[in-house]
């Protein structure tokens, strides 16, 4: 990594011509996946990158570039056509730059390095997962199991003197069956993750995602269609924070409510439930979107979005906390040295309340529980959305009865956001790969068992030519 020395000669060129902010982010990532597809292990690759990208901010307006040429010129030229970007920067240079190294608030620990199992002992692992899984049915007609592994040295500095060193290790466990008899085909899908190391597998081993992924395509296939119309909806906490998520948590992220294009420009309102609280939390030891500094080298931290159904605050990075004359929450992230840092979410969950799963069940005369949720769509500028159900029961006199599949939720986030009426004393995570201006970042998200009074569940038509605005993408 480089020293402290070059890092200020280059935000001192880099401000040459005038500037707010300068800021340089370096980065060293390794990456290893291995793939078990038709019965076999399909690939195996892994490979080193490494490059920087300097910004450049002046009255608002970014200039940035990136590089993979880490040597002292290669950067300074870097730093120079960054500064030649803002042709019309009038502040001063700023001089005599005094980087001082940030302490962080926790650390994430690692307890069982990936480099220390050997290939070998992972791909037996794998293939035994595999096993498991095509002897539990003849109907399984494709498995895919995979174990990823990324580590990311982190160096961060900029012009108001912050100074970052960070490494984060991150490893993803992926089960995906496929179950079909006649022409009915369905799937089931289990993954973990979490910064870690391998000790994920002490908590979630292989097999078991497969034996629960397996078993999900199978009990898809035994399921009725579902019923269409409007019901109340029970969300199991298993389900993870898919909704809260995609169709609050865009929202609240402070350069889409700066552009106009939140439907929760309302703080200090009641957006909510009063049961409903809404956080977002980078510090939560282990889980899949929690880092100790944001790419800004700012130190990751917990943020009450909405309180009691109060609207209180927003994920902020630099640029956007500079705007709004507030500080950042710790939310500037990017996917790689490439991209510029933009407002995103960590780890995204509705807090915990008081009442029991079972009983939520119980008091809910007919409707639907989910299970799994899947793929959709959602509009952020109005809330309106669209959810695939992976896995769906229905609800009749306070009992769970039989699997239903071709389900799909519509609604719109504010709604249903106030339409929540009970939230359990539970929760469960998801982890996926969220994606947002061409940039793709990993993240949790979280609920407890809750239940929405009313959603439109399947059939009901929908304009989808006005709901394509964000695609979701979940892996």
């Amino acid at each position: 990594m480089l020293n402290k020395n070059v890092l200020t000669k280059i935000l001192d060129i880099a401000l040459k011509k005038g500037g707010d902010f300068a800021e340089i982010y370096v980065e060293e990532k390794t990456v290893n996946n291995i793939f078990c597809e038709d019965n076999k292990i399909e690939r195996i690759n892994g490979g080193i990158e490494k490059g920087a990208g300097i910004r450049v901010i002046n009255a608002g307006n970014t200039a940035y570039v990136y590089t993979n040429d880490l040597t002292e010129s290669g950067l300074l030229n870097s730093a120079i056509t960054a500064s030649n970007a803002l042709v019309n920067a009038n502040s001063a240079p700023i001089s005599n730059i005094n980087l001082q190294v940030r302490k962080p608030n926790y650390t994430l620990d690692c307890l069982k390095q990936p480099d220390n199992m050997g290939i070998e002992d992972k791909i037996t692992k794998i293939l035994d997962a595999n096993k498991l899984a095509r002897n539990i049915s003849e109907e399984i007609r494709q498995v895919t199991i995979a174990i990823g592994d990324s580590k990311k040295k982190l160096q961060i500095a900029n012009s108001n003197g912050v100074y970052v060193e960070d490494e984060r290790l991150r490893v993803r466990l992926i089960a995906n069956i496929v179950s079909g008899r006649d022409n009915l085909i369905q799937t089931g899908y289990e993954s973990a993750g979490g910064v870690c190391g391998l000790e994920l597998l002490d908590e979630f081993s292989l097999e078991a995602l497969a034996e629960k992924a397996a078993n999900l395509s199978l009990n898809m296939l035994d399921a009725k269609p579902a019923p269409a119309g409007k019901m109340p909806i029970v969300m199991a906490a298993e389900a993870g924070g898919t909704m809260v998520h995609e169709a609050c948590g865009h929202g609240l992220e402070a350069d889409l409510v700066q552009r106009g294009l939140s439907v929760y420009n309302k703080k200090g309102e009641k957006v909510a439930n009063e049961k409903v609280t809404v956080i977002d939390d980078a510090s939560i030891p282990s889980k899949y979107g929690s880092y100790v500094f944001d790419d800004e080298g700012e130190v990751g931290q917990k943020t009450i979005l909405i309180e009691n159904g109060y609207l209180t605050n927003y994920m902020y990075d630099y640029l956007t906390a500079e705007k709004d004359k507030v500080k950042s929450t710790g939310n500037g992230r990017r996917e790689s040295y490439q991209h510029k840092p933009i407002p995103r979410m960590s780890n995204t969950y509705i807090a915990p309340g008081f009442d029991k799963p079972d009983e939520i069940i119980k008091s809910t005369k007919k409707g639907l529980l989910v299970k799994k949720m899947g793929g959709g769509q959602v509009n952020t500028t109005n809330g309106d959305f669209v959810f695939e159900v992976s896995e769906g029961y229905l609800i009749e006199d306070g009992e769970v009865q039989y699997p239903v599949r071709g389900a799909t939720l519509i609604g719109n986030g504010p709604i249903a956001l106030t339409q929540i009426d009970r939230v359990a004393n539970d929760i469960g995570y998801a982890i996926g790969t969220c994606g947002k201006d061409g940039q793709g970042v990993p993240v949790a998200d979280a609920q407890p068992t809750i239940r929405i009074k009313e959603l439109t569940v399947g059939g009901t038509a929908i304009d989808h030519d006005n709901l394509t605005i964000k695609r979701i993408r979940r892996k």
